[in-house]
């Protein structure tokens, strides 16, 4: 239960990030203090956030090439976030983190955080993507080929 509480932390300093436009250490602080996050999942919840940071433009490609019909840009910001932790977690965090645990996480953020029909989206996204990544396509998708 843990790591859920720290994706959420994750979330909620991803969607302030991306809507609020303040400092990152000033997101992550309050997210870590308002949460009563353990130092662990304190850790975790900053790693989460500095690799989506990080690798956001190559996670907003990904994502624009799977859901179809939507610009990533246009999304609701917490699906948009949700998709960009979920698929974060696909790509780089693969050996620790088993691909199904990660989309069931997105999804249950969905459920709590989102709309219903955000649920069923985001999975559908995500599974997308794994699937390819399995099969070794989804490479090709992030760089156009």
């Amino acid at each position: 239960m843990s790591r859920r509480k720290a994706r959420t932390a994750a979330l909620q300093a991803l969607f302030a990030l991306d809507v609020g436009r303040i400092p990152e250490e000033v997101a992550l602080s309050h997210v870590v203090e308002e949460n009563e996050l353990p130092p662990s999942d304190a850790a975790f919840t900053r790693a989460l956030v500095s690799g989506v940071l990080q690798n956001r433009q190559r996670l907003d490609e990904l994502l624009a090439k799977y859901a179809i019909g939507w610009e990533v840009e246009r999304m609701p910001a917490v699906d948009r976030n949700i998709l960009r932790l979920g698929l974060y977690e696909l790509l780089y965090l693969r050996e620790e983190i088993p691909a199904s645990v990660s989309i069931n996480e997105a999804i249950e953020l969905a459920k709590a955080f989102s709309d219903e029909e955000a649920g069923p989206f985001i999975n559908g996204v995500l599974d997308s993507i794994r699937r390819d990544l399995d099969a070794g396509k989804a490479e090709d998708k992030a760089t156009g080929g």
